[in-house]
């Protein structure tokens, strides 16, 4: 697989292009210099000194070139790793979110669940049935499902307190009805012990009767 194939970024892209155009000049360099050897003691012509000048001067360019944007992507390198980084941290603290959000919501919904499942009391209520409460109260033809079970226990309610009230005067009759039957007998018990007494205060009466008849 070739190098550019590898790298996809734009300036790292533009930093191989140079390394390579680089390693070009300096191996014309190199083949120049070595098709333009002579012996110690010889001096170069001019034009190939000039040759070889020029292109060391244009290889000592490119690799500061080189060495420029190789800083520079060692620091956008760096640069990226830290973005990544950060990056990173932000989707894992997003996901623990997420994961928390989950959880919040199997238990709400299970909550949901226990409710709507609950055996509430009310429901035990020996309420009369619908259609016998809408007789009593059609005001309440148009009440939704909530609307009307409050509508029913309140009614319930209200028959429940007439009641409880009857019942109340109904037990203070029946104190007094208590109260006086007690009266009656405490009456009656006294009089039979009065009788008694006037009974047993006549009999040396009736006694006298009988031994002069």
């Amino acid at each position: 697989m070739a190098s550019g194939d590898i790298v996809q970024d734009p300036f790292l892209q533009s930093v191989l292009e140079a390394s390579i155009h680089a390693r070009e000049q300096c191996m014309q360099l190199v083949d120049l210099a070595e098709r333009s050897a002579i012996a110690p003691s010889e001096t170069l012509p001019d034009d190939t000194r000039l040759s070889l000048s020029a292109q060391q001067r244009q290889l000592n360019a490119d690799l500061a070139s080189l060495r420029h944007a190789s800083r520079e992507s060692i620091i956008g390198v760096r640069t990226t790793k830290q973005d990544t980084a950060d990056a990173r941290q932000e989707v894992d603290r997003l996901h623990l979110q997420l994961q928390n959000l989950y959880y919040e919501e199997r238990h709400l919904r299970g909550e949901i669940s226990a409710c709507e499942s609950y055996d509430h009391q009310y429901q035990k209520l020996p309420l009369i049935p619908v259609e016998e409460f809408l007789q009593i109260s059609p005001e309440h033809a148009v009440d939704d499902e909530k609307s009307l079970m409050f509508a029913r226990i309140n009614h319930e309610l209200a028959e429940r307190e007439v009641l409880e009230q009857q019942r109340q005067e109904l037990l203070k009759r029946k104190q007094l009805l208590i109260a006086e039957n007690k009266k009656r007998k405490d009456d009656l018990a006294s009089l039979d012990k009065d009788l008694e007494t006037f009974i047993d205060a006549a009999k040396p009466i009736q006694t006298l009767f009988e031994k002069q008849y």
